[in-house]
């Protein structure tokens, strides 16, 4: 097990693994040798006591592992590019690695620090790199606080000048309302204007300051002031609901809160302001101030019911609660021991997974619940259901061993009774980033300090994107999509094209409206699996370039299983492929059930042909059928080849426009089986050619 950061870990672990290779060493020796890495854990050279402190078992091991940092390098956020679309589908920069905020609630808040920044020229100049060398249209910028790097707005205005014809966007995580105002408006705002979610927690300043999250009603209000101000109309906040000392008015303070944000907060002109809320239930997480408190799912349900109805009088506001037993089921989780390994590996077995989509949550649940049960760990899982203080056997003594104190995170246990001491009674603690040393016990040689670097001045901002909408030059390329590129869908095609414009750093012209594209357009969406060698794609350029150039360009930035095979200028005032598609050229691969010969081939091909009516029921994606006669769509249909006596190749030409008058591979199969009374089955599909009509 690897603690925390591996970037500079992961060399080390390499070395050695290869000398115990080279020395020839057993597991047991070569497990040894990395146990004495820092930052690497060994569970096998530790023993759970009855108390459920963990031990070493040996004499030469750490009795403690340390934690390892490391500093963001942002040069390693350049990496390979899919070709399909992912989660976070974007160049991702970490600026700010650990946070000082103090959140006595959040685990990460406390196990990445002390905070270190990242020098702005190194992010600005990764970005512009890196923008060039992917290809992507949308870049974030990444930390657990990432408003509290102060230098996000002249970073971010910097990008946004130097990349304004890029079309370029930024998204941000959730951001601390308090810091926002203009300036990150203005670098997360444009055409493509991203969500904007705050995390206000709490809905009472007394309940707020319990949690240590620094923010006051004063800086929540000026905030969405400020978003309103620049535009948006729709925000997402979240909430917690079970936090230590909480009350029921704290828990109405939400709705009271959200109540009071759409009175002083109306857009200009526009419906009223729009909240989406998420309402979580607290769940404590080890090393952490909380980690000593429990609520029951009883108490969960009855605040989430108290705020059902408090919502059912605001209008514009869609709140979502996070699920009792999944919540359950973290905490239990969440702050467990050993004995926790056969049940993680049994509800898995019994279909745990995904547990916190809809879908699959009762299910998840039930595996969880008779894993814990086979484990004979239910009166522990009660414990937790019932809030009965923390689920340690030593309930009443915060001096109690923790499954995970033979971690060392460089946290101060004693520090962190002191500030669940001050939280009870509402007390701050600052952030010691910015306001002084907080006492953590952090900060040595071990872990180093905070590197706060001070931040450059804000460029003047030079506005947002504007899309070019000249139009200079048409070049149309015939394109093939071969080998594995058949399994990539009709947008990733599309996405993939817009990044080769943009690694290309060809001068392609935009449409206009709210939502500007680049204009390239795809003559025909090609069937997820079909290959094809006759595919055709428009590019309309702001400036006129020399074709062989633009061809190679092309030809550089694209797979080889998407080959160029022609490239030619058109008139800029012509149509687009698209609008001039009428049929294309199709070689289907089809297998029969019994043995076939040439001259019945012939003979079915001859009567598909002669045929004038062959009627077919099709279905639309709403559920409406029609009778579509398949004879009027095909033009031809030929015997190709015969690979065997039972696998055939068929080619034939049918309507192709974008109208949705198309003949279909699957449909031709229909017809033949209709003449043959055979069952046939399609085996592949390629697409040879699309057919232009000449167009004056």
């Amino acid at each position: 097990r690897v603690l925390f950061r591996s970037e500079e870990l992961l060399p080390e672990i390499g070395l050695v693994i290869e000398q115990g290779k080279a020395k020839k060493l057993g597991r047991e020796a070569l497990l040894l040798d990395l146990a004495q890495v820092k930052g690497v854990y060994v569970p096998r050279f530790y023993d759970m006591a009855v108390d459920g402190s963990v031990h070493p078992n040996r004499r030469d091991v750490p009795q403690r592992i340390l934690r390892r940092v490391a500093t963001p390098t942002p040069e390693h956020a350049i990496g390979l590019v899919p070709y399909i679309e992912t989660i976070h589908d974007r160049l991702v920069l970490e600026v700010r690695r650990g946070c000082t905020r103090g959140c006595r609630f959040c685990q990460p808040g406390m196990l990445t620090r002390p905070a270190r920044d990242v020098e702005p020229e190194a992010i600005i100049d990764t970005i512009e790199k890196g923008i060039r060398q992917t290809g992507y249209n949308e870049f974030s910028l990444l930390s657990l606080s990432c408003s509290d790097y102060l230098s996000l707005p002249a970073v971010g205005i910097e990008i946004k000048n130097r990349l304004k014809n890029e079309n370029i966007s930024l998204s941000l995580p959730s951001q601390r309302v308090d810091r926002f105002d203009e300036n990150i408006a203005n670098i997360i705002g444009g055409t493509r204007q991203s969500s904007l979610t705050f995390a206000p927690e709490a809905g009472t300043q007394r309940l707020r300051d319990v949690v240590n999250k620094g923010l006051t009603n004063e800086e929540l209000l000026r905030g969405i002031k400020t978003a309103v101000e620049q535009g948006w109309d729709r925000i997402k906040l979240y909430f917690m609901i079970g936090l230590p000392g909480e009350t029921d008015l704290d828990v109405v303070g939400i709705a009271e809160t959200v109540r009071w944000l759409k009175r002083e907060c109306r857009p200009k002109g526009k419906r009223s302001l729009q909240f989406t809320l998420t309402i979580s239930n607290f769940t404590p997480k080890p090393h952490t101030p909380f980690q000593w408190h429990s609520v029951s799912t009883a108490e969960f349900i009855r605040k989430q019911q108290l705020l059902r109805e408090e919502f059912r009088k605001i209008r514009g506001v869609k709140v979502n609660y996070t699920d009792v037993n999944i919540s359950a089921m973290e905490d239990f989780v969440g702050r467990g021991d050993r004995r926790l390994a056969p049940v993680v590996r049994r509800a898995w077995e019994l279909g745990a997974g995904m547990d916190s989509w809809w879908e699959n949550a009762q299910k998840a649940h039930d595996a969880w619940t008779q894993a814990i049960e086979e484990a004979g760990l239910t009166w522990k899982y009660r414990q937790v259901e019932k809030g009965e203080g923390h689920i340690f056997e030593a309930a009443d003594s915060y001096d109690a061993p923790l499954p995970w104190d033979h971690l060392d995170t460089g946290i101060d246990k004693e520090w962190l009774k002191k500030d669940l001491k001050l939280a009870l009674e509402a007390a701050t603690v600052p952030d010691c980033a910015f306001d002084g040393c907080s006492q953590c016990g952090i900060c040595g040689p071990d872990f180093g300090h905070n590197i706060v670097v001070k931040a450059p001045p804000i460029p003047e901002f030079d506005g947002q994107f504007q899309p070019n909408q000249h139009r200079a030059q048409r070049i149309r390329v015939w394109f093939g999509k071969i080998g594995e590129m058949a399994l990539i869908s009709h947008l990733d095609l599309v996405r993939l094209f817009d990044r080769v414009v943009r690694r290309g750093a060809l001068p392609i012209s935009f449409t206009g409206g709210y939502h500007p594209g680049p204009r390239i357009s795809i003559a025909n969406a090609l069937s997820l699996g079909i290959t094809s060698s006759g595919e055709i794609v428009d590019f309309e350029l702001t400036e006129v370039m020399e074709i062989e150039t633009f061809r190679q360009i092309l030809t550089d930035q694209l797979p080889p299983e998407i080959p160029i095979y022609k490239v030619e200028e058109v008139d800029i005032k012509s149509l687009a492929a698209s609008r001039l598609l009428d049929q294309a050229e199709y070689l289907i691969t089809v297998e029969s059930e019994g043995l076939t010969s040439v001259e019945q081939w012939e003979n079915w091909i001859e009567q598909v042909n002669e045929s004038s009516e062959i009627n077919y029921e099709k279905t639309t994606k709403s559920g409406k059928k029609s009778l579509i006669n398949l004879s009027d769509r095909l033009f031809s249909l030929s015997l190709d080849s015969i690979k065997d006596d039972s696998t055939t190749v068929l080619k034939y030409k049918g309507s192709c426009r974008n109208d949705g008058t198309m003949l279909q591979p699957e449909q031709v199969v229909y017809m033949v089986q209709m003449v043959s009374q055979q069952e046939l089955e399609l085996l592949k599909v390629h697409r040879q050619q699309l057919i232009l009509v000449e167009h004056d």
